[in-house]
């Protein structure tokens, strides 16, 4: 086979994303790595197992890659113990292969600020996931000026959409308002917080892709209008027709009930995120390449509202 395959590692919902948005730019050959070898929406994609934070497996996993977008991650309370070897392992298969290492990442490493969030800001996280974070992305971008590999990051905020569960407006919001339970979130509902649909952030690592001129630098991926989190749940509330009770969680309940849930442990770190304005400033990308259209709000939710009733009417029939 010739050099032009797509290599998605990572099947959770950014990956699943990187692949409809391939498969829309009409990208025949993309292979797809996860732990199982199994995919449901595997139609006419090439899905493949292994472990890519062993060097010789990702090797063989990126075989003939023209490209390849790192959309892995390990269990959010294993990060700083697991990523970093995950990261090192893909970075091996892309250099191996001469592929350009396309990189979905977060917003951790930047800590809290009190300004809107750019490509330029430091790297002032002190907990323990955003420097692990800050640690893989320097790691890449050293790789890539020491001609190792060729790299590209894409990061967005918060995000949502088909697949998404974990996350602050995942399973929590949407799942428990389709079945009647009080939503459940995090803070101060009523300051800005940037939200990115799944698939506009898939959308932004392809173009990442597809553009050499990305390559060797960091790039805020373009989201929707940036809204308070009450506004957003006004919009979901409306998609659905009906409202929710809402629950909202304080650093201090946090706290408390992260003493016995693992989960809420983690979020501890970042809860500054919503305490204060987070916003994402994407005005590079867009000088670079130009205003990538977003999917707004009011469609991404419906998008959201559909896949959640799917999966739950699948759960009713097992």
């Amino acid at each position: 086979m010739s050099k032009h395959v797509h290599v998605i590692v990572g099947t959770g919902p950014l990956g699943m994303a990187v692949m409809r948005e391939l498969k829309r730019r009409g990208v025949e050959h993309i292979r797809m790595v996860n732990r199982s070898g199994r995919l449901s929406e595997a139609t006419g994609i090439e899905v493949a197992k292994g472990d890519v934070s062993q060097r010789t497996e990702a090797i063989a996993l990126c075989k003939d890659a023209a490209v390849v977008y790192h959309c892995a991650h390990p269990g959010y309370t294993n990060w700083p113990t697991q990523f970093p070897g995950l990261t090192r392992g893909i970075m091996a298969g892309a250099a191996a292969a001469g592929a350009k290492l396309i990189y979905g990442d977060n917003l951790y490493m930047y800590g809290q600020t009190k300004q809107p969030l750019t490509e330029k800001l430091p790297h002032l996280a002190t907990g323990k996931k955003g420097r692990t974070r800050a640690q893989m992305a320097d790691e890449l971008l050293h790789a890539h000026q020491s001609g190792k590999v060729r790299v590209a990051i894409g990061r967005a905020s918060d995000f949502y959409g088909p697949g998404v569960k974990q996350s602050s407006l995942g399973e929590r919001v949407f799942g428990f308002a389709l079945s009647g339970k009080p939503v459940s979130l995090l803070g101060n509902l009523d300051i800005p917080h940037t939200f990115t649909y799944i698939d506009d952030f898939a959308r932004g690592l392809v173009t990442l892709g597809h553009e050499d001129r990305a390559l060797g630098e960091v790039w805020h991926i373009p989201s929707a209008k940036t809204h308070t989190t009450r506004e957003m749940l006004e919009l979901i509330f409306d998609e659905l027709g009906a409202t929710s009770k809402i629950n909202t969680l304080s650093r201090g309940m946090v706290t408390m009930i992260g003493l016995f849930h693992p989960m809420l442990r983690e979020i501890k770190e970042v809860f500054y995120e919503f305490e204060h304005p987070f916003i994402l400033d994407h005005s590079k990308f867009e000088a670079a390449f130009g205003s990538q259209a977003t999917t707004p709000h009011e469609e991404a939710i419906r998008q959201t509202v559909r896949w959640y009733k799917e999966m739950m009417r699948e759960q009713r029939a097992q």
